[in-house]
């Protein structure tokens, strides 16, 4: 029976830190699986439908010496495909990091040693029994990351100077940092870089004493705010004390009391001095946000149109292109974006994302506070899995355990402890794709 798997942004390569691998292990394992359902059917193949390699990170090294430089700071993974790919078909795509596999032949020589078919269009087409899957990076629905003469080693988008100056620099500089903590910019989302860097920045970077002196105000600004009002209602001879500054509780803990509401007396002069401040800091602030929108690093809410490499939209509408275009096909994968799902349309047809393998961020608000949100690594490995049954296919979604490592600092964990941390949209372990007759009869099966 014919099985296809797909997997795809595996990034393996980057300047400095960027050459660690954190899957390493489970990458082997899922490799050591297909080769032993190659020696059982010799009708499975394995599509990496772009961004295998991280050439734009990989600043140090020029031309095609740089899979030479990946493969060699990954032997375990390349050589267990190598073995892999002498008992199954390992098809890979290019995506926008690696788009120079598109560009030099030499590329699918190279790849060839360690049996691996590099297939250079930008989509590729598969069928299991009746049913046509739609297989593509995406990087062309991207206009920041899509090449405007493909297969022309030159014309470059914008994405790759973005990606060479900011993530290849950002990794070359990370292990100076406290924590390391640069070399996961690949694993934010782009709309989300500024705010995690100050994040960041007030977590690990911070002049301890000052962040130990803004921790306070941050945490208690709420209660601040209502000490303030108090203050104002007592000047203006509506109340005779200040709640926030005078209570029985205060009484009650006696010094621990005192040293509570001298806290609070020092925010309050913080915070008048902050209100004096707002005014020329606001123009400035306000003058820098146009400016963001205008280079289109910040996006409002209201603006649907807005490019946005962390949204599925284009995605969504680029598969509904290919099924106007394309009857026979019932399922469109894509990849790019680093956000798995599945989703079914009316008609019974699948749009597919393929996630990524790399460590992601994801963003949980702290408990108490305007203290900046805290950024908790997790991973989502996973493969999609097409195989036919009768005349239905049915689609496995796998996913691969794997804990991270502890990089959050105590700080960090005490303001977010017990929150739930953001998952990945659900995704059934298994979904099936009717007879595509059957989907026009009866598109809610």
């Amino acid at each position: 029976m014919k099985e296809i798997y797909i997997i795809s942004d595996l990034h393996l390569g980057g300047d400095g830190q960027l050459q660690v691998c954190d899957y390493t292990a489970e990458m082997v394992d899922f490799l050591r699986l297909l080769e032993e359902r190659g020696r059982e059917n010799d009708q499975i193949e394995l599509i990496i439908a772009g961004d295998t390699f991280g050439f734009w990170e990989l600043t140090t090294i020029q031309g095609n010496e740089r899979i030479d430089e990946i493969i060699a700071h990954h032997r375990p993974i390349f050589d267990q495909i190598r073995k892999t790919g002498k008992r199954i078909k390992i098809t890979m795509m290019v995506g926008n990091h690696d788009y120079d596999l598109a560009c030099d032949p030499v590329y699918a020589h190279k790849l060839a040693e360690w049996h691996i078919f590099l297939d250079t269009s930008l989509t590729i087409t598969r069928k299991i029994g009746d049913h046509k899957i739609w297989v593509e990076h995406g990087q062309q629905v991207d206009v920041y990351n899509a090449s405007p003469d493909y297969r022309n080693r030159y014309a470059l988008p914008l994405g790759y100077f973005i990606t060479e100056w900011i993530v290849g620099g950002a990794s070359r500089h990370s292990e100076f940092g406290n924590g390391n903590w640069l070399k996961d910019i690949r694993s934010i989302g782009t709309m989300q870089i500024v705010d995690w860097v100050f994040s960041n920045y007030f977590y690990r970077e911070m002049n301890l004493f000052f962040r130990w002196l803004l921790l306070p105000f941050l945490m208690l600004f709420g209660l601040t705010v209502f000490a303030v009002i108090g203050q104002i209602l007592l000047l203006f001879g509506l109340y005779e004390v200040n709640f926030a500054l005078e209570n029985f509780i205060y009484d009650y803990f006696g010094y621990v009391g005192d040293a509570f509401s001298w806290l609070m007396t020092i925010n309050m002069g913080i915070f008048f001095f902050l209100v004096i401040l707002a005014f020329p800091v606001g123009l400035i602030f306000r003058d820098v946000r146009s400016a963001l929108y205008r280079f289109r690093i910040l996006t409002s809410d209201q603006d649907e149109d807005a490019l946005n490499a962390d949204s599925n939209r284009p995605y969504f509408e680029r598969a509904n292109q290919v099924f106007r275009e394309n009857e026979d096909v019932g399922v469109y994968v894509f990849g790019h974006t680093h956000q798995a799902l599945l989703h079914r349309q009316d008609d019974g047809r699948l749009i597919i994302n393929t996630g990524t393998w790399l460590k992601i961020l994801r963003r949980v608000r702290v408990r108490i506070g305007w203290l900046p949100g805290v950024y908790v690594p997790t991973f989502r490995l996973n493969y999609f899995k097409f195989s036919g049954r009768d005349e239905d296919m049915h689609v496995d979604y796998v996913e691969i355990k794997k804990e991270p490592e502890e990089e959050l600092t105590a700080l960090q964990k005490t303001l977010i402890w017990s929150r739930q941390i953001p998952e990945g949209e659900y995704i059934p372990l298994r979904t099936v794709v009717r007879n595509p007759e059957k989907n026009k009869k009866d598109p809610a099966e």
